[in-house]
Formats: structure tokens, C-alpha cells, sequence
């Protein structure tokens, strides 16, 4: 069997984003600022070739498809949407943080405490992974070598804290919008304990970059051409 490199992508910047606001399954487009950036970022540097794209089903996924992958048609996966963030969605931590009771103890991590009306952690981790790992089986089936992913931050973010190696804090994998990073799934690997190597952070820099895949983690973000900080 292949070894598969599946690239996880952040949506591109929505207005929510920029006012700093919890948005979730609110069905927000990209901003005219996001659409912008992702053009600009398209042109100077180079996201990766895919042969298929799986996108959620929210508009500000399906747009950062549209301007990344235009000759591809998404593959719509339900389970890929945000957190359901309930009451809390969009209104801004400092807003939740004053009438919230709960909203601490949420941001905490506790168990079972979750946004009034909203999803549980434990089962966004659930509903995320098991939507992940149907992928991944099924691309590793097919002999797939390259495909896309474009997501969320908290969805990318619990993918890679599950899934990721190396293992790391679901907070140590927050990425900008319209960036993201590449994962090689070896299939004796994945079958033995489903596990991805977190080989690349995207967009690529240059051609050679785009040309070279690292043998192990090689991550050092003090040295990278790109810097994605330039874009938070």
C-alpha cells in the first residue's frame, strides 16, 4: 500500500475572525480581507497538488476551496464542521467571560461541561477523529497519494492532537487562517496505532520545498522561509 500525505488546511479569514469572535456552526462566508489573502498567499507561495478535496459543508470552507483547489469539486463531509459552540457562538471570550458562568470551566477543559445547547468536548473529539480516520482508511484503500482537507482551526487542532505525530497539545497545533500542515500516513503505521507524521507547515515557500518531502519531523519555525505569523 501507498504512503498517503493528506494536507489539513485552515479556512481563510471570516469577519467573526477578525472580531475576535467564537463562530462555529454559523454558516459565516470569508470576508473581503480573507478572500484577499488567500488570493495573495495562493500567488506568492504554493499550496500543495491533491487529488481529491474534502472540505466541510460551511461556506467559508467551501469558498477557501473554491480559490485554492478551483478544478476540484469538494467532497463534503458533515462531520468536519467546527465545534457547535451553542449560546456561545459569536459572542467574544471577554463578552462570555463576564456573563458566562460556565464559560470557564469550558475553556478549562472540564468534563462533561459544555456551551448551553452546545457540543461536549469529549464528543466533538469523537465525532472529528471518527470522521478523520474514515478518511484516511478510505484514501489508504483507494491508493491515494495526495489529497486535501480544509477545515477549521478547532477540527485541525483536534486532528492533530489525536492523531499527530509528534504528540503535542491540541493548542500547539493553532494555525492562521489559510495555512496548515501535511501529514504522511505510512499504512503499517496507521494500521498498527493510527498515527500520522506531521511532516510540513503550508503554504510551501518555494518549489524545492514543494519538491521535498522531510524523512522525520523537521519543524523549525525560527527557520522557515515562511512565516505564518506574518498572516495571524
Amino acid at each position: 500500500m501507498k504512503t498517503l500525505r493528506l494536507h489539513i488546511l485552515r479556512h481563510g479569514l471570516t469577519q467573526g475572525n477578525l472580531d475576535g469572535l467564537y463562530v462555529g456552526h454559523t454558516d459565516m462566508p470569508l470576508c473581503e480581507k480573507g478572500r484577499a489573502q488567500l488570493e495573495e498567499m495562493k500567488q506568492q507561495y504554493r499550496y500543495p497538488d491533491a487529488q481529491f478535496v474534502f472540505s466541510s459543508p460551511l461556506k467559508r470552507c467551501l469558498e477557501t476551496a473554491q480559490i485554492l483547489y478551483p478544478s476540484l469539486k469538494p467532497m463534503v463531509i458533515d462531520a468536519l464542521t467546527e465545534y457547535d459552540f451553542g449560546e456561545y457562538d459569536g459572542k467574544s471570550a471577554a463578552e462570555l467571560h463576564e456573563k458566562s458562568p460556565l464559560f470557564d470551566r469550558w475553556l478549562r477543559g472540564e468534563a462533561g461541561v459544555k456551551p448551553p445547547f452546545g457540543e461536549s468536548n469529549e464528543d466533538f473529539t469523537r465525532r472529528v477523529c471518527s470522521a478523520f480516520a474514515r478518511i484516511v482508511e478510505g484514501l489508504l484503500k483507494t491508493g491515494t497519494d495526495d489529497a486535501c482537507i480544509i477545515t477549521h482551526g478547532g477540527v485541525l487542532m483536534a486532528i492533530l492532537a489525536n492523531f499527530g505525530l509528534p504528540e503535542a497539545a491540541a493548542t500547539d497545533w493553532l494555525t492562521p487562517s489559510g495555512c496548515g500542515y501535511t501529514v504522511r500516513i505510512d499504512p503499517t503505521l496507521w494500521m498498527a496505532g493510527q498515527k500520522a507524521e506531521v511532516i510540513e507547515e503550508i503554504p510551501l515557500s518555494t518549489q524545492e520545498q514543494a519538491d521535498r518531502y522531510y524523512d522525520g519531523w523537521d519543524y523549525y519555525p525560527d527557520d522557515d522561509d515562511f512565516d505564518v505569523s506574518e498572516y495571524v
